[in-house]
């Protein structure tokens, strides 16, 4: 067990290697965009729509590429108060990692750049109601990424005109106050096309909310046995990112 979580930690300190060498910003090789990601970072020059309930404010799950070239997101966000995970596919278009978005109006979505296992900066330009807007988006491997990578993003911003006031980072802000519990299937409306979904009720104690990394699934020390046992990250401080570390150091002093 201790060893498993020791390369587990190694990973999560490789993951923090910062290279630009690695940074890879035309002839894409999408498939190895591929897999899991986690959202770390959001900008945005209509900051509202990515702040709490904004139409914009997506948590990713995972990217895969379909059979015609086009990029599938799988996600989460809150769509008319309701926790819904989507699926969305990106049409492909005649240039190497530029895609389309058939969601709310005429959007295209473009890879800035990469580090396939570490990071990938998306740009999206949306046009809604006669009104354009760009979002930017920063996901990483693992749920956390140091400041070299901040950094990095912050700079790709700047260069969209999205100053510091724009940028939101959702790795700072902690877990939202439950997990998805309640999930059927929802039809899709009028104004959701593209989108097929599954919601979160809540209830009049627990109003629905959207976890950050639902998916995040780390192995943990049993307190009866060197067996592992699977945690998905939950709403409580001891399922946190950070409190898994520190589980993970406990658990290799122990």
């Amino acid at each position: 067990m201790a060893l498993l979580l020791l390369s587990l930690g190694l990973g999560l300190v490789c993951a923090q290697d910062f290279n630009p060498r690695r940074i890879v910003q035309r002839n894409y090789d999408v498939s190895k965009v591929s897999g899991t990601w986690y959202s770390i970072s959001m900008a945005a020059d209509n900051r509202k729509r990515i702040e709490e309930d904004g139409d914009l404010r997506i948590f990713i799950e995972s990217i895969q590429v379909v059979e015609d070239g086009g990029l599938k997101l799988s996600f989460h966000f809150m769509l008319h108060a309701e926790c819904t995970n989507v699926a969305m596919v990106c049409g492909k278009t005649g240039k190497n990692g530029e895609y389309t978005i058939n969601y709310l109006g005429e959007n295209s979505l473009r890879i800035l750049e990469a580090d396939y296992q570490r990071y990938v900066i998306l740009h999206m330009q949306s046009s809604r109601n006669g009104t354009a807007s760009q979002v930017l988006a920063l996901y990483g491997r693992f749920p956390e990424l140091n400041s070299s990578f901040l950094d990095r993003f912050d700079k790709a911003c700047k260069s969209h005109g999205l100053g510091p006031e724009k940028i939101i980072r959702f790795s700072n802000q902690g877990l939202a106050r439950q997990s998805v519990s309640s999930e059927k299937q929802r039809p899709a409306g009028p104004s959701d096309e593209g989108l097929r979904g599954e919601k979160d009720n809540g209830s009049p104690d627990n109003p629905p909310s959207c976890p950050m990394w639902p998916h995040l699934k780390v192995p943990i020390a049993k307190a009866a046995g060197p067996e592992s046992s699977t945690q998905s990250v939950g709403g409580d401080a001891s399922g946190s990112f950070g409190g898994w570390v520190r589980q993970w150091q406990g658990a290799l002093t122990s």
